[in-house]
Parts: structure tokens; C-alpha cells; sequence
């Protein structure tokens, strides 16, 4: 036997003991905590979906699943550590369309397509217009005489400019044929924080993070997209006269780094529609004003491109841009 014959059959001996003992750690997944990231502060639906994933999927999996709020950078630093994390189903991220549109807009560190995988999406948010309940605009069509009598004064929050609540608002311009000033915020929280304290008199949200306030009377919700009533007693756009508006809707799921084995992601993804399918989790997701459902890896994967691209023409058609 000769010393290259010798060589090969030791590389292939290695390398069948790396790839049964990848095997077993995928099919012995998981055997530690796992972390998950959100890309927000404290606040909003991201941090909702979080949290309840958080403790469903600790019960599900038998490990504790450690929630990290990361927020800043509009989404960006969240999704840099999750990219950076090494591929092992042990570091996940939950996003919503932000993770896909902030990078249509400013650089990022990452390709939010290439440089993920898709886990499973898990629920559609709607958008919301509230407004300050000491607005003097009792419906969507007072409202709107309202931002045509003073254009540029009123105050519109977002969770970040390029959010898609920032576009949603954006288009409401284009569709309402009305100039409104943005204020960009550091994450929907803080948003609301400010809307409810009469610091800016309307925002574009999840029914997720304004419900309980409607509901408590420190919010007034106008209209919601969608074609059923997300909110009890909330009109429509197209109700309320401006069929032409369909927010910047969007679905929410869990991404791991890309080259996550398949078995892995597969099992996550099984995880999650049992959760998803649960009268619990429909429970409490709906009485936020949020619809849930399940997709798959593939099914979320084509879902993102098909919202990337919407994004993308509206931030053409406004001539968006963020300094």
C-alpha cells in the first residue's frame, strides 16, 4: 500500500466520523439552550410573537429557549448576529418584513434572502391607522379632510424609517393624496409610547401593538387593512372609502442562519405548526387582531420574495429614501 493510498483512506475514515457524528448531534437536537433573537426593543408584535414562542417552544423541544432582544439599526443588528451565529439550529431570529425591507433601503451587513433560512412563517399582521385620541377626527374620512386642511403638521410615528409601518404610511400619502411629517422611532414600542402620550397624533401599527390601548380608550383605530374586520367595531380602508389602500401587511416567522441542516429545520418548522395549530396560540394571536397561519420552509421562502418585491415598488413609486 502506498502512502497516497494510505492518506486517502485516512481522509475518508475522517471523514465518515465527522458526518456520523453530525448525524447523531442533528438527531440528538436539541441538547442545550437555544436563543432567540429579536431584533426590536421590548415592545411591539415582534416582541409578542417572541415571548410566546419563547415558552412554546421551550415546552415543545425540552430546552430552555433564552429570548434576546436586540434592537437597533432598524432590525440590522439583530439580523448581523443571527447571520454571524454558527449554523446550528442553536441561534434563531424571529422577524416580520422589516428583516426584508430595511436592506432595500440602507446597506446591510447580510443578504436577508441568501444569508437565512427560512424556518417557518407564522402568522399575517394587518395595518392599523390610530390616532391620538385628542385628534379631532372621528373617522377615516374626518381624518383625511384633516391632513388636507394642514399639510405637513401632522405627525405620523413609525418603529424606523424604511419600516414597513414607515411605508405604510408612505403610501397612504400616494393613495389619500395628503402630506404628513415622519417621525421615525427606534422599534413600534416606543412608537406607541409616544402616540399615546399625544407626542405625535398618528401612527400605522400591528393590531398586535395597539389593541389592548383601543380597546382602553387611550388609542382611537380608524380603519384596518384586510378584507374582514381584524378589531371588532374597525372598518375596512375600503369601508371606511379608501378602497385603493392596502397597507404594507406583512407575515412574521422564525429564520435561522443559512446552511442550518435540513433535519434541524425541518423538525423546528414541524414544532412550529403544532404550535400554530394550537387553540392557545390562535387564541391569543387572534384576540390581538392578527391572523395566524402556518407555511413551511419553502412556502415562508416564497412569501418573502413575493413581499420583497412589493416593497421594492413602492419604495420606487414614493422615491423613498432614508438619510
Amino acid at each position: 500500500m502506498n502512502v497516497f493510498s494510505t492518506v486517502v483512506r485516512t481522509l475518508a475514515a475522517v471523514a465518515l466520523l465527522a458526518l456520523a457524528s453530525a448525524t447523531d448531534a442533528q438527531q440528538d437536537y436539541p441538547n442545550r439552550p437555544i436563543r432567540l433573537i429579536i431584533p426590536n426593543p421590548p415592545g411591539g408584535s415582534t416582541t409578542f410573537y417572541g415571548r410566546l414562542f419563547g415558552q412554546k417552544l421551550s415546552e415543545a423541544l425540552g430546552q430552555q429557549v433564552i429570548v434576546d432582544n436586540r434592537g437597533g439599526g432598524n432590525g440590522l443588528i439583530g439580523g448581523d448576529a443571527l447571520a454571524k451565529s454558527p449554523p446550528d439550529g442553536y441561534t434563531l431570529e424571529i422577524v416580520s418584513s422589516t428583516h426584508y425591507l430595511t436592506p432595500l433601503l440602507i446597506p446591510a451587513p447580510y443578504d436577508p434572502i441568501k444569508d437565512f433560512t427560512t424556518v417557518a412563517a407564522y402568522a399575517r399582521n394587518e395595518t392599523v391607522l390610530v390616532v391620538y385620541p385628542g385628534l379631532p377626527a372621528k373617522n377615516l374620512r374626518d381624518f383625511i379632510a384633516l391632513a388636507k386642511a394642514k399639510p405637513g403638521q401632522l405627525n405620523y410615528a413609525s418603529s424606523g424609517g424604511g419600516s414597513p409601518l414607515h411605508l405604510a404610511g408612505e403610501l397612504f400619502e400616494l393613495v389619500a393624496g395628503v402630506k404628513m411629517q415622519h417621525i421615525p422611532y427606534k422599534g413600534g414600542g416606543p412608537a406607541v409610547t409616544d402616540l399615546i402620550g399625544g407626542q405625535v397624533q398618528l401612527s400605522f401599527q400591528t393590531p398586535i401593538a395597539v389593541t389592548a390601548h383601543v380597546k382602553g380608550g387611550r388609542l382611537r383605530a380608524l380603519a384596518i387593512t384586510g378584507k374582514s374586520r381584524g378589531l371588532p367595531q374597525v372598518p375596512t380602508f375600503a369601508e371606511a372609502g379608501l378602497a385603493g389602500y392596502y397597507g404594507l401587511a406583512g407575515y412574521q416567522g422564525i429564520v435561522a442562519p443559512a446552511g442550518t441542516p435540513r433535519a434541524i429545520v425541518n423538525k423546528l418548522s414541524a414544532e412550529v405548526a403544532k404550535i400554530v395549530a394550537s387553540q392557545d396560540f390562535i387564541d391569543k394571536v387572534t384576540e390581538q387582531g392578527a391572523e395566524p397561519g402556518y407555511a413551511n420552509p419553502e412556502q415562508y421562502g416564497a412569501l418573502v420574495k413575493t413581499d420583497t418585491a412589493r416593497f421594492a415598488k413602492l419604495i420606487k413609486d414614493a422615491n423613498i429614501k432614508i438619510d
